[in-house]
């Protein structure tokens, strides 16, 4: 039987669609993703309990009641998160779980090589076929090879290969999801073939070659057997441009980040054939100079980047992955890291079409381990067969830069143990790529190391460090100790925020809301955790040291798990840290990174939110944006223009920055980061605005030309959902965005929208942090006004608008701890209150920080009831103080409006009653404003122990 019939054969009895790339020789791999069998056995524990899986490996084990998918697929992302599960992992549960699949196999394939490559299952699996255990691999980030010849039938029997996967938790300190979530492909080769990872392309002396008019290919070829090898190269149009014993492309095409072109080297052996794809490129990475690529100097502007994608949690959907990346690509990211292991495949490939560098990372833990179940307990034996296999895997990648033996390694520390780990991963990669540094990602380099401590030593075994939330000085302490290593911000930043959430904008750091339904950090870059900068402190000093390749800011989307600065807070499920949310939506964050990366012209206005303001309220106006200046409108009316002053680095590179102290670093004279030039100053233009309703504009101009402008408008009451769909090739990405009567976006709507489609829904989110509705399910609360809907590719959708969340029974505008919620008011503890107190730790830049709000509210919500009357029960002392005034409001049905005959009896001493009169009301919801008595200090706080 001829190839192509036997392809047509193995497409017809495993049910795949595999597109034929030529007709000359059909693809030896195929997907083998069709038509599993499933079971969640257990995820309490990764144990079966009762024995009654203890055989599902056997060919004869009935698993006709068990679920059929395909694959990929995350067990744990189905569940309700829980609060008896690791907050670091999301609240999701792991366990036990087992996968089946039957198929055949026609006798032409006897005699051949056939194996199952698994790009990666989460974790600790254990593969049978037919019965026999054919592998294990307990590394969920690295793909692997199960050779089946021997152990399949050729002659049309049936065969059951049956994965088993335990996933014992916690595992790890972000959501890693469970089961076999990345591809699985079926290989069938003639005996003589090109070895698994058996190419590797390299284009020598490029920085020479390229200007003489030609790039010399280099080819290593491993094969199994003997046979006759052949090479020849094709252009992007599939033309031959190269073949032979000597590959040279004339006039070549360079791979770039703006324009990734990519070349495909065809290997045959014998009738076996392999396509490869690759770029003809060259960088380097200098001490002194930075990074450059085919000769250009830039900066690495990047993100580092979790494995999960929001509802898909951590299946490798290539849709959901070109949609992140497209995304960072809009914010101007030109790199990203791949935070703490090997990628998917899909992930690498698509970064090399879109033309994003990568720094690709090993491990986030060697011998010792962070978490009780992580990959430490199977380092020692498996940590080097790991770390190879990351690099054969994307060796070919012209995207790949940097690889990473690790992040923040507990041995990095450690002269007995982890020096020679170092040494040994750094050996092992070298063996087989020369042609990329090695580095590390590290928060041991805050200080210069001592020498001969564990630090230097393996600082002075790789190419370059990266360094985790480093200070400007000791970033240069550092370059001035190791001239000859390389140096860039493997983690910067930081700075957590929810989509349009504002909360102090005078201030450097704050506080972050733990009032459950409003749980979120601001987004004036303002809430910053204790190790790290805002996100434009750490632009401005990788801005100014050219020796300093560049940063990964983290990060660049919102992922599950690791809920900062709520760790523990159920049941915030996600970080706070991303440029996006979960949804991919975007922050204002993402607005700061790209008017600093992006040079296409772009202004943007926050707060987003032009609505939910009181009449003639100070608004603080912040503007991101890349041009020269910026005027301001309000309905219509000029309230000025600002604008940035051009200024240079002390290496010629020029930049947009305004005059005043930044007031961000006090470890500078004066507590404003100072560039080395003598700069100092904002990314940001600002205004503060009387509020009032309607339309607010920024012009942005370029020498005195108009390149962009931004609009926020006032929003009147939810009236319907509009939908936008973004297609792909086999997802489709759907926002639903809640709007009022004339199309504006309702900025805080949080109405319920039940998702229907003509196809399946794979998914749904909205971004929230603090949201807790199961990633599956078709009903989803907007935040802030969206939702997203994932469905199957061309799936007709609709979206139905449904009603707000019921109120609680106390809420309040502000509440400053976790044990500090408005429920405490009413639950007739006097030992429990509420309190909008809160206290911020410091930073490497900023002073720990405890300032009172100008104001806050406490409500109580209820069934319409009559009310004239309220007792609160104030602390006074301290940190506490009664307010300065009270005000109070009722919902009317529309509006909060005043109450009238308001009169306040204070309590003679902390602990007793006040009572608030005011002529009677009949309402579902009443409202005490609080006025401090001394605003932005650390004494003039609030403590309500009982509201009635």
């Amino acid at each position: 039987m001829s190839w192509r019939r036997l392809f047509f054969v193995l497409v017809v009895v495993l049910g795949l669609v595999i597109p034929v790339t030529s007709a000359a020789a059909a693809p030896r791999t195929t997907l083998f993703t069709g038509d599993w069998r499933f079971k969640l056995v257990n995820t309490a524990s990764a144990t079966d309990p009762t024995g009654a899986y203890e055989k599902a490996y056997e060919p004869g084990y009935d698993d006709s009641a068990w679920r059929r998918l395909d694959l990929p697929h995350d067990w744990s992302i189905e569940l309700d998160p829980t609060a008896q599960a690791a907050a670091g992992e999301g609240y999701y549960q792991a366990g036990l779980g087992w996968y089946r699949k039957t198929f055949t196999l026609p006798s032409t394939t006897k005699g051949k090589q056939i194996s199952l490559e698994f790009d990666g299952v989460y974790m600790d699996s254990h593969v049978y076929v037919n019965g026999k255990l054919a592998a294990s691999h307990p590394y969920g980030y690295t793909g692997f090879n199960v050779d089946m010849t021997g152990l399949v039938h050729t002659d049309g029997k049936p065969n059951v290969v049956a994965v088993k996967v335990v996933h014992q938790a916690p595992s790890s300190r972000w959501y890693a999801g469970s089961g076999i979530y990345r591809n699985v492909h079926l290989e069938v080769t003639e005996p003589v073939h090109v070895a698994r990872h058996g190419v590797f392309v390299t284009t020598p002396n490029l920085k020479t070659t390229y200007p003489a008019g030609y790039a010399d290919i280099d080819v290593k070829t491993e094969v199994v057997g003997k046979g006759t090898v052949t090479h020849e190269v094709l252009d992007a149009d599939g033309k031959v441009v190269a073949s032979g014993r000597t590959l040279r492309v004339t006039k070549p095409t360079l791979w770039t980040t703006v324009k990734p072109y990519l070349y495909t080297l065809v290997t045959r052996v014998n009738s076996d054939t392999v396509r490869t794809r690759f770029g003809i490129r060259w960088f380097e990475i200098d001490p002194a100079e930075g990074f450059s690529l085919n000769g250009k100097g830039m900066k690495l502007e990047g993100v580092n980047l979790h494995h999960s994608l929001g509802a898909l949690g951590a299946v490798a959907a290539e849709d959901g992955i070109r949609q992140q990346l497209q995304t960072m690509k809009r914010m101007g990211v030109n790199a990203v890291r791949t935070s703490h292991n090997p990628p998917a495949p899909e992930f690498v490939r698509l970064c090399d079409e879109l033309g994003l560098l990568l720094m690709i990372e090993a491990f986030d833990t060697w011998h010792t381990p962070k978490r009780k179940y992580d990959y430490g307990r199977f380092f020692d034996q498996h940590g080097d067969a790991d770390i190879r296999e990351m690099v054969h895997a994307a060796k070919n990648s012209p995207s790949v830069i940097m690889w990473s033996i690790g992040n923040e390694i507990p041995d990095g520390t450690s002269t007995e143990i982890g020096v020679p780990i170092a040494r040994r991963l750094i050996d092992d990669i070298k063996a087989i790529d020369r042609t990329r540094p090695v580095v590390i990602g590290s928060h041991s380099y805050t200080s210069v190391p001592a020498d001969g401590s564990a630090q230097d030593q393996i600082l002075r075994m790789l190419d370059g460090v990266g360094l985790n939330y480093n200070s400007p000085k000791s970033i240069d302490a550092l370059h001035a100790k190791y001239p000859k290593t390389f140096f860039f911000e493997s983690e910067s930043s930081s700075s957590t925020s929810s989509r349009g959430v504002y909360l102090d904008p005078q201030q450097k750091n704050t506080g972050q809301d733990y009032t459950p339904g409003r749980m979120g950090s601001s987004s004036y870059d303002n809430n910053i955790v204790s190790w790290a900068s805002s996100g434009e402190h750490a632009l401005k000093k990788d801005r100014d040291r050219k020796f300093l390749a560049g940063e990964f800011v983290w990060a660049g989307q919102d992922y599950i798990g690791e809920p900062t600065p709520y760790s523990g807070v159920f049941p915030v499920r996600s970080s706070l840290f991303g440029a996006v949310d979960t949804a991919g939506f975007e922050k204002d964050q993402f607005y700061l990174y790209q008017s600093q990366w992006s040079t296409t012209p772009m202004v943007h206005l926050l707060p987003m939110n032009w609505t939910d303001h009181e009449p003639g309220e100070s608004v603080r106006v912040w503007a991101y944006s890349n041009a020269g200046e910026v005027e301001l409108f309000l309905n219509g009316r000029t309230l000025g223009t600002k604008s940035f002053q051009t200024k240079k680095t002390t290496y010629g590179k020029s930049y947009l920055e305004t005059d005043e102290p930044s007031g961000d670093d006090r470890t500078y004279p004066g507590g404003s980061y100072t560039s080395p030039n003598g700069g100092t100053g904002h990314l940001r233009l600002e205004w503060t605005v009387p509020f009032e309703r309607g339309t607010l504009t920024a012009v942005a101009r370029k020498a005195g030309k108009q390149v962009a402008t931004d609009t926020v408008r006032t929003a009147g009451a939810p009236a319907r959902v509009e939908l936008k769909t973004v297609p792909g090739k086999e997802l489709d990405y759907v926002t639903a965005t809640v709007v009022d009567a004339q199309g504006t976006v309702v900025p805080s709507a949080d109405n319920q929208i039940t998702f229907g489609a003509s196809g399946r829904i794979v998914g749904t989110d909205n971004g929230r942090q603090e949201d807790r509705e199961n990633f599956t399910s078709p009903v989803r609360h907007a935040y802030q006004g969206k939702a997203l809907a994932i469905v199957t590719r061309g799936a007709q959708v609709t979206a139905k608008l449904g009603a707000a969340p019921a109120s609680p029974p106390a809420d309040a505008s502000y509440s400053g701890a976790a044990a500090t919620l408005p429920q405490h008011m009413i639950d007739g503890k006097p030992e429990t209150a509420w309190s909008n107190f809160y206290t911020k730790a410091q930073t490497p830049q900023l002073a720990a920080t405890s300032l009172s709000h100008a104001t806050d509210w406490v409500a109580l919500n209820s069934a319409a009831r009559k009310v004239e009357k309220l007792t609160a029960t104030f602390t006074t002392g301290g940190v506490y103080a009664l307010p300065k005034e009270i005000g109070v409001r009722y919902w009317d049905g529309t509006r909060y409006v005043p109450v009238t005959g308001l009169n306040v009896a204070w309590a003679g001493e902390s602990g007793a009653p006040s009572t608030i009169t005011f002529d009677p009301v009949t309402t579902t919801s009443v409202r005490l404003y609080l006025t401090s008595a001394a605003p932005g200090t650390a004494g003039g706080f609030f403590r309500i122990a009982e509201l009635s």
